[in-house]
């Protein structure tokens, strides 16, 4: 039987905008199902502050089924909360004990500055797309998918980097703040498909440039990017995008 009277102590960031000193607020949640997401469990508390008057707590979502990447929080100092290769959308109440205080924090990193309470501004992840994460070629309509040949071990590795879904967690895992393994993720998912690899060195260069530019620090390999990584990519995205970088400054 569930448990739908838990019971928690919240303390929460709160922040106007991005140039306001920001601070914790504390909430007491009564009513909480075990069965509630986290964010149900956060528009709760939303619709008790807006019935009593008060400000609700401003946080980010998109899609709530884990593909998106706009849920964004660090739940108990730990990036999308206390559940391995699990989105906070995807975070369920009955992970926590009844009566337990929950702190809940935006994203720290310098790249990624506060709009506003626990929602951050992800563009600097767009801007690195926008210099490479794509193909150009022009094909006309899609080709049929048996045409090109790929082979399996590769097809599987690039699916594997394709599932990053753009959330920002090994960024505000990484104590440089750096956003390597989401450009190594982005890097390595086309280098190995044969419609990527007219632009490969173009791509590796542009795309690690840019993300030094939006002032991201470097990866020293603590992998604590890979520990949050809500589907679970390998670090082995970062080598792989420094291979791909390597090779294309050295022979251009």
């Amino acid at each position: 039987m569930s448990n739908d009277n838990m019971q928690f102590d919240l303390k929460i960031w709160k922040q106007e905008d991005g140039d306001s000193q920001g601070a914790f607020q504390e909430y007491h949640m009564e009513g909480v199902s075990e069965d509630m997401s986290f964010l149900e469990m956060l528009d709760l508390l939303n619709e008790k502050l807006i019935k009593n008057g008060d400000e609700p707590v401003e946080f980010d979502y998109d899609c709530r089924e884990g593909i998106c990447g706009a849920c964004s929080l660090v739940v108990n100092g730990i990036a999308h909360g206390p559940k391995e290769e699990t989105p906070v959308c995807e975070l369920y109440m009955r992970e926590f004990e009844d009566g337990q205080e929950i702190v809940i924090e935006p994203w720290r990193a310098a790249a990624f500055p506060v709009i506003k309470d626990l929602v951050v501004d992800r563009s600097a992840f767009d801007r690195i797309m926008a210099a490479g994460g794509y193909i150009s070629t022009k094909t006309g309509s899609a080709p049929e998918a048996n045409t090109i040949a790929v082979d399996k071990e590769d097809a599987d590795k690039a699916f594997d980097y394709a599932t990053c879904i753009g959330c920002g967690a090994c960024v505000a895992a990484c104590p440089n703040s750096s956003a390597s393994l989401f450009t190594g993720a982005k890097i390595s998912h086309l280098s190995l498909l044969p419609q990527g690899k007219h632009e490969r060195k173009e791509r590796a260069v542009r795309m690690v440039e840019q993300m030094e530019k939006e002032g991201f620090g470097d990866c020293s390999n603590h992998a604590e990017c890979e520990a949050v990584c809500p589907v679970g990519i390998s670090i082995s995205a970062i080598a792989r995008m420094r291979k791909e970088y390597m090779r294309a400054v050295t022979e251009s």
